[in-house]
C-alpha cells in the first residue's frame, strides 16, 4: 500500500482534473477508513512537484490579462463559475502538496487528517463547479483562468508556517468574504444548482481556515512565540498587498480568526463596516 506522501504526490501529478479529484477521494477515503479501523496508513516521505500537473486547459494567463465579465450575464455568469473551479482544482492540490512538502516537520495525526479532508471536500467543490459549468453548457478549460494561483504554494516552499498563515488563514479566508455575494448573484438570476453548489462550499470552507488557525496557533506554542506577531510578519513577507475589506467576521471568528489578526493589514482606505 502507498504511504500518504505517495498518495498526495499521485493527485498533485495528475493532470486533468477529474481524474485529480476521482483520486483525491479514494485516498481520503482510504485514510479515513484505515485511521477508523486503527490500522493507520503510513505518512511515509515522497518527493512533491514544484508546480502540479495542470491539464492543457484552461489557458492560464497573468492575473491582469484574464478577460473580466459583468455577472449579470449567463456568460459573466459561467466566467464566475470557471474561476470558482479554478480556485477549487488548486485548493485540492494546496491541500494534498503541505502533507509531502513538510513531512519532516513532526505533526500529529491529527493534523494530516485534516488536510486529507480538506483536500477531499475541494474535490468535492471542484466537481460541483464543473457540474454547474456543465448544466450551463460549457465546462472546466473553456475559459483562460489565473496563473497566478499556485505562486503562495512556491513562495512558501520550505516555509510550514508561511503556508498555513497565506493560504488557509488569507487566501481560503477571502473566500468566506465574497462567496456570499457570489450566491446573491446567482440567487437572483434563479439557478439553483449554482446557489446550492456554492452554499455547500461556504458551509464546508470556513473549516478549512480553521484548520490553518489551529495548526498555525499550534506550531507557534511548539516555538513559544506571539501568534498575531508572526502572522503579521508572515502575511507582510509573503502576500504581495494589503487585505481587502469588507471581511465575513462572523464566519472568520467561527474559523478562529479574530479581527487582530486581519484588520492591521487591511487597506484602510476602504470603510470598515460591520
Amino acid at each position: 500500500m502507498m504511504s500518504l506522501c505517495e498518495m498526495a504526490v499521485d493527485v498533485l501529478t495528475t493532470a486533468d482534473g477529474r481524474q485529480k479529484t476521482a483520486k483525491s477521494r479514494q485516498y481520503a477515503a482510504q485514510w479515513a477508513a484505515a485511521r477508523e479501523a486503527g490500522t493507520p496508513i503510513p505518512v511515509g516521505r515522497a518527493d512533491p512537484p514544484l508546480r502540479p500537473a495542470r491539464p492543457e486547459q484552461p489557458e492560464l494567463l497573468d492575473p491582469r490579462n484574464v478577460p473580466k465579465r459583468k455577472p449579470g450575464s449567463p456568460q459573466g455568469r459561467i466566467a464566475l463559475l470557471h474561476a470558482v473551479a479554478h480556485i477549487e482544482l488548486n485548493a485540492v492540490d494546496l491541500h494534498w502538496d503541505i502533507i509531502p512538502r513538510f513531512a519532516g516537520t513532526p505533526m500529529p495525526a491529527g493534523f494530516y487528517d485534516d488536510w486529507v479532508k480538506a483536500a477531499d471536500e475541494e474535490s468535492k467543490h471542484f466537481n460541483l463547479m464543473c457540474d454547474c459549468l456543465e448544466e450551463a453548457g460549457s465546462f472546466y478549460g473553456a475559459l483562460p483562468a489565473h496563473a497566478g494561483m499556485w505562486r503562495a504554494a512556491e513562495d512558501t516552499v520550505d516555509d510550514l508556517m508561511g503556508r498555513l498563515a497565506v493560504v488557509p488563514m488569507v487566501l481560503e479566508a477571502r473566500g468566506l468574504d465574497v462567496t456570499p455575494g457570489m450566491i446573491e448573484i446567482f440567487r437572483k438570476a434563479g439557478v439553483t444548482s449554482a446557489v446550492a453548489a456554492l452554499e455547500t462550499i461556504y458551509a464546508e470552507e470556513v473549516s478549512h481556515v480553521a484548520y490553518g488557525s489551529k495548526w498555525f496557533h499550534f506550531l507557534c506554542g511548539r516555538h513559544d512565540t506571539d501568534p498575531i506577531v508572526v502572522f503579521h510578519d508572515l502575511v507582510r513577507r509573503y502576500f504581495k498587498g494589503a487585505l481587502k475589506p469588507p471581511f465575513n467576521e462572523e464566519k472568520r471568528a467561527e474559523a478562529g480568526l479574530p479581527p487582530d489578526f486581519y484588520w492591521p493589514l487591511a487597506d484602510q482606505a476602504q470603510p470598515r463596516t460591520r
